[in-house]
């Protein structure tokens, strides 16, 4: 994006997307036993290569791809200079680009963070980026807003299907959940985003990383789900274990907001493209089914 005040801010976009092309995200994650089960090098020349094949498999299938920050920044320099790349591939194959660091920090070090994976300008902005609230929501607020500034996204962790997870957001203070809490920060500001009176289908700039797999955790931990407004970025749709009953039971009124995020089913296709691409509608067609969207 070069100009962002002639783009559509994130969450139309992201509507958009996943209207056109279906409601998956494709995670780029190149650990060691991926590159080498494609036959790469654990280098980052293979760590091109993987994105190269990815990109080009899944651009015009799937709403969005995701690189994990981590799996890059471990070759350091070379690393981050990967991620860049991989940042600019989607943006030249037209693919919505969430980058997923889960960055949290307060002051001066969270504006570092939101001006290199956020503003306009920076190689490392993708179209949104993955935050970790546990300084506090508020702590969140120089990335929030240099998203709203510039069109882009962000995606808080909230309830995530990892055991360690329930420690923290389902802990209770003055009779709210952390991830209650969370998710009303998140409907408060998408609620201004979007003009003060958000209608069914709105998504706002803030999304949550929420599992397909938690069961009644939402219900358990008093979390307002509908009121948020936001797209939901949920790993474990269709194959990977969630179908209906248990989306509605997580997501209940709140499907079409739902972002199938997928890495393992797909990428174990490659390194041929043609198969990743196969394997990229069948889990667009999966997760279209689980959620009960028709085909555009």
């Amino acid at each position: 994006m070069s100009d962002t005040s002639a783009v559509l801010p994130f969450g139309q976009r992201l509507a958009a997307a996943m209207a056109e092309r279906g409601p998956v995200c494709v995670g780029i994650d190149p650990h060691p036993q991926l590159l080498e089960a494609w036959g790469l090098p654990d280098s980052p020349g293979g760590v091109r290569a993987m994105t190269d094949a990815v990109v080009a498999g899944v651009a015009g299938h799937v709403a969005a791809v995701k690189p994990q920050a981590a799996l890059f920044e471990r070759f350091g320099s070379q690393g981050v200079a990967e991620l860049e790349y991989a940042i600019a591939a989607c943006r030249s194959a037209g693919v919505l680009c969430i980058v997923d660091a889960k960055r949290g920090d307060i002051g001066s070090t969270m504006q570092g963070y939101a001006d290199a994976f956020l503003k306009e300008g920076s190689p490392l902005a993708g179209d949104a980026v993955t935050l970790s609230p546990y300084l506090g929501f508020g702590s969140l607020q120089p990335a929030i807003d240099v998203a709203v500034e510039n069109n882009r996204g962000v995606f808080v962790l909230c309830l995530t299907s990892n055991p360690e997870g329930a420690s923290v957001q389902h802990a209770v203070r003055e009779g709210v959940s952390v991830a209650a809490d969370i998710a009303r920060h998140a409907s408060q500001i998408n609620a201004q985003a979007l003009g003060g009176v958000p209608q069914s289908g709105d998504i706002g700039p803030v999304g949550l990383v929420v599992g397909a797999t938690i069961g009644r955790a939402v219900s358990q931990t008093g979390t307002d789900l509908r009121a948020v407004h936001g797209a939901f970025l949920a790993p474990g749709v269709g194959a990977q274990g969630a179908g209906p009953a248990e989306l509605a039971t997580v997501f209940h009124g709140t499907l079409p907001n739902v972002l199938a995020s997928t890495s393992r089913g797909i990428l174990r296709k490659g390194p041929e493209v043609d198969a990743i691409t196969e394997a990229a509608k069948q889990a667009v067609e999966e997760s279209r089914t689980a959620l009960g969207r028709p085909a555009h």
